[in-house]
């Protein structure tokens, strides 16, 4: 089991988000923090978990969207777990972080999120991994930063937002159109909608998932905000 212990001072956090549109909303929260991208791949993960402990922070965080596997839990539901299953092994975030962020409020889901290599697109697929696993949600991110803590010694935490919940398939679109850095590949998506109109709906149900997830996110983030201890460790 991996654990670590957060220090009583922290000045400098690394956050690792899977998107460009996470990096520009939690670079409003925390404006003096080292941010990295993974473009929502694996390799990107890795990569840049190892730069922000090369950057100099004193701890992690893992922050943005996630993919909801309890069928009980909507779009928008704040996610600060307990622990991280990556690779069979639970990663345990530290519990000062995860006070500070607010993983105490009774609208917060606690429990284990689930680390996953590949996007999970399926309906059916995150079925399967909520029986086996149990986790309310997963991402790609947390499971390479909860190791690069664990290898440079660093307390770290995760804040996520429930975004496509387990009921909702992804459209094949969506997993394709996104560029290396984060962004969209604007003239691919055009371009696969003009081949697969059928797709237009489930881009439109996506669309409207990010958008309750992005409002929820920034509604706790404001709320977190006129917490002393957070906003100390936000602006420092």
């Amino acid at each position: 089991m991996i654990s670590a212990s957060a220090p009583l001072s922290l000045s400098r956090p690394g956050i690792l988000v899977g998107l460009k549109a996470e990096a520009r909303l939690i670079r409003t929260i925390f404006p003096h923090a080292a941010i990295a991208t993974s473009g929502a791949t694996q390799s990107g993960a890795k990569r840049e978990a190892a730069r922000l402990v090369s950057s100099g922070a004193d701890c992690l965080l893992s922050f943005g969207l996630a993919a909801g596997l309890d069928p009980a839990l909507s779009a928008g539901t704040i996610i600060i777990p307990e622990k991280v299953s990556c690779w069979g092994t639970d990663a345990v975030c530290d519990p000062t972080l995860r006070h500070i962020l607010g993983g105490d409020q009774p609208s917060v889901r606690g429990g284990t999120l689930l680390h996953s290599d590949t996007v999970v697109m399926d309906a059916a697929h995150k079925a399967q991994l909520f029986a086996q696993s149990h986790c309310p949600a997963l991402d790609m991110e947390s499971g390479f930063l909860a190791k690069a803590a664990e290898e440079a010694g660093l307390p770290f935490a995760v804040l996520r937002v429930i975004c496509d919940p387990a009921g909702r398939s992804l459209p094949p679109i969506a997993g394709t159109v996104l560029s290396p850095e984060g962004g969209l590949q604007i003239g691919r998506l055009i371009c696969d909608v003009l081949r697969h109109p059928t797709q237009i709906g489930g881009l439109i149900r996506l669309g409207q998932d990010a958008a309750l997830a992005r409002k929820a996110m920034i509604s706790f983030l404001n709320a977190q905000a006129q917490n002393p201890a957070f906003r100390q460790f936000a602006v420092r």
